[in-house]
């Protein structure tokens, strides 16, 4: 079978055994299937634009992150597409289909190394020093190729609902006139896909003994992936979005795949590392404590894009950008563990950054701080303040994101320099906070425990909020109420990681949420300032929105085999 235009990565021809640690992600063309079946090194590389078509969000939307269609963030740069999500224009026909898009071509690059190039000796090589330990990971590449199917297939249901499934490889045309499939399918092949590949996949890159190439390959999916994109899968399936009967046993479910996903962790030795903001910097991928996989940026092309995007107004080339909103800021507590409106919480409004949860620092930059390394002043965000309005495109927040924001980046004329940003997208944190969830809505209470699920709700929120030294959650809070608790904990643990934008969309909770966006307003006379808070924008929210669009290119490409979302 020729195929024509294909395109793999360009690090094939350095052969697989030296791709290093960054996975790169350069194309080059090749002609045909027979071509890519010669050597081991073109199969890998074939395999390696897969990992190409993950998902990420360093700025999709020409800087704005989907964080500024949620609570987290307002984009500083009005007129942005981002606003699409919220101002009337999201439709058919303007879709925000890239996943549409990127997700399929994922599909399909995996369907046809599993139907095509499996069985192969690369019999020319049998005589290499190498070729055992490049057979063992070529064997390997169809389990990886499987994870990556059932991961775009969650970032498909997640967003569409029921969704075209596709498991072989077939044409354009035939692929187009696939129907619709329900989500109940969809979730189950997922399941089922991580329950045949979990004990097959390699479980560890770093410890495959005789049979590890030169350098560790840390940047594909091993066990672990699988396991965490399971016990994912089953919260989402188990969410009032696609369980709107809350069937008790989907949460049970899900429940156990986190049990199952955190149990594999501990044995490997992970735990939460100790440095929250080292786990969003250049080196995370070094990191096998707490992340478990990281979707890795093309290791030839360091950027500042992302910190030009989001680096304060009033520095050369800075854009001011995903400025995190008073909606996030308010969610982080107290030291002392209670809300900001808690009764004596100890808040004062007027010094509203003291004694606050470590994160809030961690995570958003506020008036006064000395960020990033470059400013070599401290923030002023007050009105007239160098960072602030009327300066265009400062933050109309009051805030400036720092997570992910590399802080030794220079953007200026002089001296500029890059890093490397890899996405996170599973890390031990989120386990614990999707297990908390799961046990909640099983258990109707956040203190109790099940058959064969010893760790509490309570016990698993608990392990998150240690690390950012914050007490544990309260005792004897309602199943209301601590289910609000929770969500709040969720909220401020994974602020930017791309999961705000469905957590609430899943928990259809969006006209409490994502409707009214809260800013903080300094003034400055003399050497006093005035902390204000107020409302930014109020945004549009239909319940059409819980689910994205169909494609209005792709229903009429399928000559009708697709149908649309519901309201659109």
């Amino acid at each position: 079978m020729k195929l024509k235009k294909y395109f793999i990565s360009a690090f094939a021809l350095l052969a697989l055994a030296s791709c290093g640690n960054k996975m790169d992600y350069h194309e080059y063309k090749v002609d045909d299937a027979d071509y890519i079946k010669e050597m081991f090194s073109r199969v890998g590389g074939f395999t390696t634009t897969i990992y190409q078509q993950l998902d990420y969000d360093f700025g999709n939307y020409s800087g704005a992150m989907l964080s500024s269609a949620t609570d987290e963030s307002a984009y500083s740069h009005s007129g942005n597409a981002i606003e699409d999500f919220y101002n009337g224009a999201w439709s058919p026909s303007n879709a925000k289909s890239s996943i549409w898009s990127s997700s399929y071509k994922g599909i399909s690059y995996c369907n046809l190394l599993l139907d095509e190039f499996q069985g192969l000796t690369f019999p020319d090589y049998q005589l290499d020093v190498d070729y055992l330990k490049e057979m063992h990971q070529y064997l390997n590449y169809q389990w990886e190729a499987r994870w990556a199917r059932a991961y775009f297939y969650f970032t498909l249901v997640r967003q569409y609902g029921d969704v075209p499934l596709k498991v072989e490889h077939m044409n354009a045309a035939d692929a187009n006139t696939l129907p619709r499939v329900a989500a109940d399918t969809i979730f189950k092949f997922i399941d089922d896909e991580c329950a045949a590949i979990k004990d097959s996949i390699i479980a560890d890159y770093n410890s495959l003994g005789n049979m590890a190439l030169s350098i560790a390959e840390s940047g594909r999916a091993n066990n672990l992936a699988v396991l965490a994109l399971r016990a994912r899968a089953a919260l989402y399936y188990a969410s009032p979005l696609f369980n709107p009967n809350n069937d008790k046993e989907r949460w049970h479910k899900a429940a156990l795949r986190c049990k199952e996903a955190i149990d594999a962790c501990k044995a490997r030795s992970m735990s939460l590392a100790a440095d929250y903001m080292a786990l969003f910097q250049s080196d995370n991928y070094k990191d096998t404590r707490e992340i478990i996989f990281t979707r890795r940026q093309n290791s030839m092309t360091a950027s500042n894009a992302f910190e030009k995007y989001n680096f304060p107004i009033g520095m050369e080339n800075a854009g001011g950008g995903n400025c995190p909103t008073q909606n996030l800021v308010d969610a982080f507590e107290m030291t002392n563990g209670k809300a900001i409106d808690e009764a004596d919480s100890g808040y004062d409004p007027q010094n509203p950054y003291a004694n606050r949860d470590k994160r809030l620092s961690w995570i958003v930059a506020c008036n006064g701080e000395q960020w990033p390394n470059a400013n070599p002043n401290p923030l002023e965000i007050y009105n007239g303040g160098a960072n602030a309005a009327p300066i265009p495109y400062a933050t109309t927040t009051g805030y400036y994101l720092k997570k992910y924001c590399n802080p030794s980046t220079v953007i200026g004329a002089t001296g500029a320099n890059a890093f490397y940003h890899n996405y996170v997208l599973f890390r031990l944190a989120e386990l614990y906070l999707n297990y908390a969830e799961a046990m909640l809505n099983y258990t109707g209470s956040g203190y109790s425990t099940a058959e064969g699920l010893s760790m509490t709700a309570a016990e698993a929120i608990n392990i998150v909020r240690t690390r950012a030294g914050q007490p544990n959650i309260a005792t004897g809070l309602s199943a209301s109420d601590f289910k609000k608790k929770y969500e709040n904990e969720r909220f401020v643990e994974l602020a930017f990681e791309g999961h705000r934008f469905f957590d609430v969309r899943r928990w259809k909770e969006a006209p409490d949420y994502f409707k009214t966006i809260r800013k903080m307003t300094i003034t400055k006379s003399g050497d006093n300032l005035t902390f204000t808070t107020g409302t930014l924008e109020t945004r549009q929210w239909d319940d059409k929105m819980y689910l994205f669009p169909i494609p209005q290119s792709e229903i009429q490409k399928s000559g009708g085999a697709l149908t649309q979302n519901p309201g659109w």
